[in-house]
């Protein structure tokens, strides 16, 4: 051991983590604006264990002055998706992007490991600012499905309990569910364009029903009271109807009733 401080050792990585959970969520969240549906279902990040790192280590034959080279997923980010092509569209995302460099990618959806295993791995060098400077450190980005991550948990929870030596008929009965993880994913895809269909109308929906509601607690802010009172009980009985159309039209009257309670204001 060379008795290094863990604490600041694995403060980059750290920061990292955070920064790049922050900067993917933001992605996520402006796709959905501008393409009403993002790629991204959610994203998640953590820092690997010290007894993970020293296990990994030794297993590699990575020298402890080594480390910050030798282990290249000490910060790691997981992107979920909903389908494989999405994984596709992420990878090509994080290529795009200056604010940090892709190394290498390894694609295991293609070539699945031995043990049924399938995602997207993309290794990236990204420059955390710390109080002495800008610090490059390793990342390794995982980008998978759903179903893809169910199997992957509950490989990783196996292998943890076995200690990484699985037996035989537990291996078999693993690999016959990452083919039927990755038979659901293929049957998503098939049917991507109608479950996209439905989700944009659903969100252009739940938008809809947003905008009205807050275009009626805006009339309460402009002391329109009996125009509000009006309004609601109509959205309700829209909305008890689910009559999208009449919801439409709703949402163009409230907002003529702004406009000349706001004129009426400024007068």
């Amino acid at each position: 051991m060379d008795g290094r401080d863990w604490s600041k050792f694995l403060l980059p990585y750290e920061h990292a983590v955070e920064e790049l959970k922050i900067k993917f969520k933001a992605l996520r969240a402006e796709l959905k604006i501008r393409e009403e549906l993002a790629p991204i279902e959610f994203v998640t990040g953590r820092v690997k264990r010290i007894s993970s790192i020293l296990s990994k280590a030794k297993s590699l034959g990575v020298p402890y002055d080594q480390l910050e080279k030798g282990i290249e997923d000490i910060a790691g980010i997981r992107i979920m998706c909903q389908f494989v092509e999405d994984i596709y569209r992420v990878a090509e995302l994080i290529r795009e992007r200056s604010d940090m460099k892709v190394m290498y990618e390894k694609d295991y959806i293609a070539n699945k490991k031995e043990s049924g295993y399938r995602s997207y791995h993309i290794i990236v060098e990204y420059p955390v600012q710390t109080a002495l400077g800008v610090k490059p450190v390793l990342a390794e980005i995982q980008i998978r499905t759903l179903a893809m991550n169910f199997w992957a948990t509950i490989e990783h929870s196996l292998n943890y309990k076995f200690k990484e030596e699985l037996p035989e008929d537990v291996k078999q009965r693993l690999r016959r569910a990452a083919e039927a993880a990755y038979v659901l994913d293929q049957e998503m895809s098939s049917i991507r364009d109608d479950i996209m269909s439905a989700q944009k109308a659903f969100e252009r929906n739940s938008n809809l029903v947003s905008r009205v509601l807050n275009d009626i607690q805006e009339l309460y802010f402009y002391h329109r009271f009996r125009e509000a009172v009006q309004f609601q009980l109509k959205f309700n009985e829209l909305w008890e109807n689910e009559d999208i159309w009449g919801l439409c039209l709703l949402a163009d009257q409230l907002q003529e009733a702004l406009e000349r309670a706001k004129q009426h204001a400024d007068d």
